[in-house]
């Protein structure tokens, strides 16, 4: 409604200019026509404020091209009276300036206030006709001074607005990358049991009907845990949202956030669900002291650790009859590890289930989990062992001092 209004009063306004232009031409004459029509176009200009931002470089290139014709074409130039109305001319084209270096597209701006700047920079050379080359040049320098405080002034908060946009732009692209890792970390780790789960009951279907209406309990577990997950991610962001309202509002996104991040509490759950998927025998040894060795921060790394190392297992090692979960502190610092057997001990009649494909983008868990580690002061490393594979982090203890961003941790193997 308020931008319609703002359409209706626009011509009005252009019409009040262009009425007041040609009665000042009237009474005076028309040697201050060009001066008066530069007028005419800033006050039509700001008076169209806020839809006249798009064009407040065009109407400074035609207030630039008035003060020329006015400065080397019109009558009664290089007069007194006439520099009069050419003074007034060069506000109207500063003010335009302004107004345009603050507020107009790029290309319209280099066009338009290039003129308007050089029309301020030369308007007085005719007014002294006998002086040296070198003294026309000191006039133009002299006047270009008006165009740089010009350019400051609408080119400041224009840069800040570049600047906000971009700080905007980034913190999107944070919490994109954050939402990725959430929906790579929890939500495929609960989609890909269900996966798994479905393969292992369509194996058993016609020979154990009781185990694939135990597999379609456990799907319906895992999608009611995937729904959980989607839930505390959409929690998460409308916290980030909430964030940037203003106010205290970074220290309530703060808290939002850290009140949605998971822990050491959670790993039991989540190996124990583990464990009844595909006949795995999943393993969880946590030693005394390790939950109240890390901070909140590094309880949800270690569960994300788990989480991706779990998911990976399922992925990329079907076959894997033992996974052994192992969480340990010597004060200083928390290890964490997750190791499969490769399938050696399977005893299960069920074959073991074909491989998942991974996708081209496959392996860029563990790489932005490893950032994460190392973000956090701590070292990262996977790869074979034995006959299956491990993933070991090991994170800086609460209170202690993490190592420098330069420590080097063990190379890591996307598997």
């Amino acid at each position: 409604m308020k931008i319609t209004g703002m359409a209706h009063r626009d011509p009005a306004v252009i019409a009040v200019a262009t009425a007041a232009c040609c009665t000042a031409a009237a009474f005076l004459g028309l040697r201050p026509l060009p001066a008066l029509v530069a007028v005419a176009i800033a006050l039509g200009t700001f008076g169209c404020l806020p839809r006249s931002r798009q064009w407040t470089g065009a109407a400074t290139g035609a207030a630039g091209g008035l003060l020329l014709l006015a400065t080397f074409a019109w009558p009664g130039r290089g007069t007194a009276r006439g520099s009069v109305w050419q003074l007034v001319a060069v506000g109207a084209v500063l003010l335009l300036l302004t107004a345009a270096v603050r507020w107009s597209p790029r290309r319209p701006l280099l066009a338009g206030g290039g003129l308007g700047a050089a029309a301020v920079a030369v308007w007085t050379v005719p007014l002294v006709p006998d002086v040296s080359f070198f003294e026309s040049l000191g006039l133009t320098a002299f006047w270009s001074a008006p165009v740089l405080v010009s350019v400051v002034v609408g080119g400041y908060p224009r840069l800040m607005a570049d600047r906000r946009r971009q700080a905007v732009l980034a913190a999107r692209r944070a919490q994109q990358l954050e939402l990725a890792h959430d929906l790579h970390d929890f939500i495929a780790h609960d989609v890909s049991g269900i996966v798994v789960q479905a393969q292992a009951a369509r194996f058993v279907a016609e020979q154990d009907p009781a185990a694939a209406a135990r597999a379609l309990e456990r799907i319906e577990r895992a999608g009611l845990a995937a729904l959980a997950s989607i839930d505390r991610t959409v929690r998460m962001l409308h916290a980030a949202d909430e964030s940037t309202g203003g106010g205290n509002g970074e220290a309530d996104g703060d808290r939002g956030t850290r009140t949605a991040l998971a822990g050491i509490d959670q790993l039991g759950e989540v190996v124990d669900r583990f464990g009844e998927t595909g006949q795995v025998r999943a393993r969880l040894d946590l030693a005394p002291g390790v939950a109240d060795a890390l901070s909140r921060e590094g309880a949800a790394t270690v569960h994300r650790v788990v989480v991706e190392a779990l998911t990976n297992v399922r992925r990329h090692a079907p076959g894997a009859a033992a996974v052994h979960v192992a969480l340990s502190t010597d004060r200083t610092t928390v290890e964490v590890s997750v190791t499969d057997d490769g399938g050696r001990s399977r005893t299960s009649h069920l074959p073991a289930l074909p491989r998942l494909d991974r996708g081209p983008r496959g392996g860029g868990g563990l790489l932005a989990l490893a950032e994460r580690v190392r973000a956090g002061g701590g070292t990262f490393g996977s790869g074979p062992h034995q006959d299956g594979w491990r993933v070991t982090a090991t994170l800086p203890a609460a209170g202690t001092q993490p190592p420098g961003p330069h420590t080097a941790g063990p190379r890591v193997t996307a598997s």
